[in-house]
């Protein structure tokens, strides 16, 4: 049994390497697609073609000075960016495999309960920095988190009421042979917009609107701090990305496929950044509020109808 425990505790510590190794190069690829879409080039003089840029990024954040500015509530400043990118690892390290430490029959439950809480360290990096940019950044993240998150909890129970489990094997084995794509086509678009505001991304990046807050939240962090805010973004877009994949477009070649989908969303996402302006924020609010969530309350009823139809009457 310890050998065992020991065995999955390795296999979750190599996991958490190989995501922030992960991240890093997945800033590189967002450089380079960022660069290519605005006609210019991206990072390309450290080492052959740019490759080494995010290890020269991390040496140069984490080597520079931390300034404490006055007032500050100190414990909290330095906490948030830490329970920020320790909730990202917590839910990749629920997410199954073959050396699961925390496995849980009702995964997504605990998936979505740990989700939620990432507003909090948001909050209190706003309140703890005594800025006034980074407390209006704050308070718009969590409007709009509320905003979103209503509807993007109905969206994922579509896909449970089909699979009846709050677990993600369940889903994977559901969708062996079709795939929810083919028949939650519009519940999967609603899905991948309300992952882009969750991840406060282009056009959803309210939260750290640079041309109205200066930063948003985040205005007062810097060096270390600030590169754990950025690790814990990037973490989450490869996560959401994961999530989609199982939910929506997992098939038998899982294996082989996986990977190659996942990379496909990540660049899907860096191409909205690329492609569109910020939305309003009463824009943001009417979409969600007016219509997703009317949408997904209808989409729910009519699975429910159709499931009732199918039991009794087939």
């Amino acid at each position: 049994m310890l050998i065992y425990m020991l065995n999955n505790m390795i296999m979750n510590l190599i996991l958490m390497i190989m995501i922030l190794i992960s991240l890093a190069f997945l800033t590189l690829l967002e450089r380079k697609m960022l660069g290519y879409l605005q006609i210019r080039k991206g990072p390309n003089k450290v080492s052959l073609m740019g490759i080494l840029q995010p290890f020269s990024d991390a040496i140069k954040l984490f080597s520079k000075e931390l300034f404490l500015i006055k007032n500050l509530n100190y414990m909290f400043f330095l906490m948030s960016p830490i329970l920020s990118i320790s909730l990202m690892l917590i839910m990749w390290s629920i997410l199954p495999n073959f050396y699961i430490l925390f496995y849980l029959n009702l995964n997504v439950l605990l998936f979505m309960c740990i989700l939620n809480m990432g507003i909090y360290p948001m909050m209190m990096m706003g309140w703890s920095s005594n800025s006034m940019y980074s407390m209006l950044g704050a308070i718009r993240s969590i409007a709009q988190t509320i905003s979103y998150e209503v509807s993007l909890i109905f969206i994922i129970i579509s896909s449970l009421m089909l699979t009846e489990s709050f677990n993600l094997m369940n889903l994977f084995q559901y969708q062996y042979y079709i795939n929810f794509l083919f028949y939650l086509y519009p519940i999967m678009l609603m899905f991948l917009i309300s992952i882009i505001a969750e991840l406060n991304r282009t056009p959803f990046d309210l939260s750290e609107g640079e041309s109205e807050l200066v930063s948003g939240f985040n205005t007062e962090y810097m060096s270390g701090s600030f590169s754990l805010i950025f690790m814990a973004e990037y973490g989450m877009i490869m996560l959401m990305s994961v999530l989609f994949s199982m939910f929506y477009i997992n098939n038998k070649n899982y294996y082989f496929l996986f990977y190659l989908k996942i990379l496909l969303i990540m660049i899907l996402i860096i191409l909205f950044r690329g492609s569109y302006p910020r939305m309003r924020y009463d824009m943001l609010m009417m979409l969600m509020w007016k219509s997703f969530l009317p949408m997904i309350l209808n989409m729910l009823i009519y699975l429910y109808f159709m499931k009732w139809l199918i039991l009794y009457f087939i």
